[in-house]
């Protein structure tokens, strides 16, 4: 009895079942006395007793178990529902607030901008997995604060700063002086920029090109270039100070027409009415040097400074796209909301494009109802022939930020009465007031500046070939404009002038660049050759591309022979240039002594090789880029994505379907099945008859070798039927 209560209260110690323990060993009991035999079974059962395996719930708090998605699928499904419904209204973004494979791919791109690389989705730590969990849980709940400066849910990866052991001083220069912006702050920000963008960009206009994915400056220049042909009056507009901030109610209702989640619109109102702590910028003092004065070294993960050339090139931006908005703590969500207020105006002018529309029937162009027919000549778009005094009026408007250019082809009436009302619609949409001098009306001869390039008009005499009634050919003289796009050699001195590059008006003289001054010749040579390169490309459609690239060559060659001359005490740049050739691509020594010649020492891998400048003869320069542009014109993001759209509409399938049956062709995948298809049923009945063909031919062959050519008729026929077989197993 004490032998079947011990295993018992085992049985109890590891949770087990004892029904059937206790059963036999009662019944054991009851039967006889227990014997050892039956003591070693039950024991050997008890041990042998394995529990069932009971799955326990995934925990929710995981972020393992939440990353179920590719972010990057998560995004393009969202692009994909708002370009297949681009006019509804959204209320269901905080689902998509919730997925924390947006976050994930948030934190990736704040990482890579502040770290300088990409952090891959498997060598994110769990620690930071889990603190950005609790970032989102925040957000979610309400407890997430904008600008926070000592009390964060996730820290940066190079932030090694322990905030609960600072000063009080410390404390206070963190608390009163102006910081970047957190690093929470950045990922909260670009998870709404996540899910906000795709909802406008569908929204947007076609005539709007700043702060938009897969449209730059060039898109303009080449829109101005294609569709501005033929206006007269131009209106130039600078609304500029819009970008510099609005009021909150304002911005707030813009975005709530097409955004009625209010979990979003909470978060983006408390981003703009949280006050951002700016302390008063004083001048600067100046430096006293130390005798010893030790050089601060970089650490490994720390970013390193701009190449001297890209921040030279920030200093070529035109004025249009100078300013960048920043709005509270929105951050990158600032152009978004800029473009969001000033999409209104785009759709106020395109109202008014649609209505001042008057086709002319006495007109060779622009006149069909819509008023989108290709003008002119296809293959030169630009080119716009002249028409009778009977006229279409037309207009047409492009905005990069918060400039605007305005054409329009009519009298210069109409354009001062669009100057009117865009006045008293500025005044009432935006508080803002403009007049005359800020929207001024000038004509086309007088040329037209934006984007660092002047538009003006150029008559074109081109000889015209028809085919007149009978097949005679005709060739005769016609007359027409054509919009020239030409690079200001003005703004680009000016430019210059600004980096202390040259000085002068009239006859610009290159002034040393002695920001280069402790680096190598041959580091200083790929420096400049990496600005020219990214000039010639800036400048890529202006007409004038080769003039304009030669100029900023001849300033740079210049700069860097005064700099080589001040370094290595030549003088004169004469001299630098006898030395170092045109392109100062020999080594300019500051002693002569005997060490080994330069070419020895670079074979010998002893020094750098020194690559000339670029672009030193106009003929080196490439020609400008005047690749035919689409009418209507859009990114290849936005043609993909309707493109998809439309393969997934089942009607528009059918429809396909039926056309490639009604023009008797074979889609590709019809085509590989019916291969397959014969291939699996004449396999082996091919095999066999190839094998009878080729035994009858060996016959026919020795019959042939032996009894010779009885007839050459037989031989053709033969021939032809061969031919006639090949052809039928070719369209199988």
């Amino acid at each position: 009895m004490n032998r079947c209560l011990a295993i018992f209260a085992y049985s109890r110690s590891f949770h087990l079942p004892t029904t059937r323990i206790t059963g036999t060993l009662l019944y054991s009991h009851v039967a006889g006395p227990l014997n050892q035999k039956t003591c070693a079974l039950a024991l050997c059962r008890l041990l042998s007793y394995t529990p069932p395996h009971h799955r326990r719930p995934p925990d929710p708090d995981d972020p393992s178990n939440l990353m179920r998605e590719d972010g990057v699928s998560v995004c393009s499904q969202m692009w994909i529902e708002n370009f297949r419904e681009p006019d509804r209204t959204v209320t269901n973004l905080t689902s998509f607030l919730r997925r924390f494979e947006l976050w994930v791919l948030a934190y990736q791109k704040v990482c890579a901008d502040e770290i300088g690389t990409y952090v891959p989705r498997s060598a994110i730590q769990r620690s930071a997995l889990e603190d950005l969990l609790v970032l989102r849980n925040a957000v979610l709940d309400g407890r997430f604060k904008w600008g926070a400066r000592l009390d964060f849910f996730i820290k940066s990866p190079k932030d090694k700063t322990d905030y609960a052991s600072l000063s009080k001083r410390k404390i206070k220069a963190i608390l009163t002086t102006t910081q970047p912006a957190a690093f929470q702050d950045k990922i909260v920000q670009e998870v709404l920029f996540l899910i906000l963008e795709p909802v406008y960009e569908s929204r947007f206009s076609q005539k709007s090109f700043a702060f938009r994915p897969g449209r730059t400056a060039h898109t303009v220049l080449r829109v101005v270039r294609r569709s501005f042909a033929g206006y007269l009056w131009y209106l130039k507009g600078d609304l500029s100070t819009v970008l510099d901030g609005m009021k909150d109610s304002f911005v707030i209702g813009a975005l709530m027409r097409d955004v009625r989640d209010k979990k979003i619109v909470d978060l983006i109102k408390s981003a703009l009415t949280t006050p951002v702590i700016k302390t008063a910028v004083e001048p600067p003092k100046k430096k006293t040097k130390r005798k010893h004065q030790k050089k601060r070294v970089l650490q490994e993960d720390e970013p390193k400074p701009d190449p001297y050339w890209l921040d030279t090139f920030f200093g070529f931006a035109p004025e249009e796209a100078e300013k960048q908005p920043s709005w509270g703590h929105c951050g990158i969500l600032s152009p978004l909301l800029a473009n969001v207020c000033l999409d209104e105006l785009d759709r106020w002018v395109e109202g008014k494009i649609k209505d001042y529309y008057s086709p002319s029937k006495s007109d060779v162009i622009w006149n069909s109802p819509e008023g989108e027919a290709e003008q002119g000549n296809t293959s030169w778009p630009e080119f716009v022939p002249t028409s009778g005094p009977d006229k279409t009026r037309k207009m047409d408007y492009v905005r990069y930020g918060g400039h605007i250019l305005i054409g329009v082809r009519g009298p210069r009436a109409d354009a001062a009465t669009l100057r009117k009302q865009l006045v008293e619609f500025v005044d009432q949409k935006y508080m803002l007031k403009l007049d005359n001098d800020s929207l001024p009306i000038e004509h086309i001869t007088k040329g037209i500046m934006f984007l660092d390039h002047v538009l003006c008009r150029r008559v074109v005499y081109p000889t015209l070939r028809y085919t007149a009634t009978g097949g005679k050919i005709i060739s005769e003289k016609g007359v027409g404009t054509l919009l020239s796009v030409t690079a200001s050699l003005k703004q680009c001195i000016k430019q210059f002038r600004k980096l202390q590059f040259l000085k002068g008006d009239r006859d610009p003289d290159p002034q040393p660049c002695f920001r280069m001054f402790h680096a190598t010749q041959a580091h200083t040579n790929a420096q400049m050759n990496k600005f020219l390169s990214t000039m010639v490309e800036w400048y890529r459609y202006a007409d004038n591309r080769k003039k304009i690239v030669n100029f900023c060559s001849y300033i740079l060659r210049g700069s860097l022979a005064k700099l080589y001359a001040a370094k290595y005490k030549l003088r004169s740049r004469a001299k630098v240039y006898k030395i170092g050739a045109r392109n100062l691509s020999r080594p300019l020594k500051e002693k002569k002594g005997s060490s080994p010649e330069y070419h020895n020492l670079l074979r010998m891998g002893l020094v750098e090789s020194i690559d000339g400048l670029q672009y030193t003869r106009m003929s080196l320069v490439p020609e400008t880029d005047y690749s035919p542009f689409p009418n209507n014109w859009r990114p290849d993001h936005e043609k993909a994505l309707l493109e998809y759209i439309n393969l997934e509409d089942p009607q528009r399938l059918d429809e396909q379907r039926s056309l490639i049956n009604e023009q008797g062709l074979i889609s590709p995948q019809d085509y590989i099945s019916m291969l397959v298809w014969n291939y699996k049923r004449n396999a082996l009945p091919m095999d066999h008859q190839l094998s009878i063909s080729s035994t009858a031919s060996i016959t026919a062959t020795e019959q042939t070798l032996l009894s010779g050519v009885e007839n050459q008729t037989s031989t053709e026929e033969h021939m032809e039927h061969r031919t006639t077989t090949r052809l039928i197993a070719a369209q199988m």
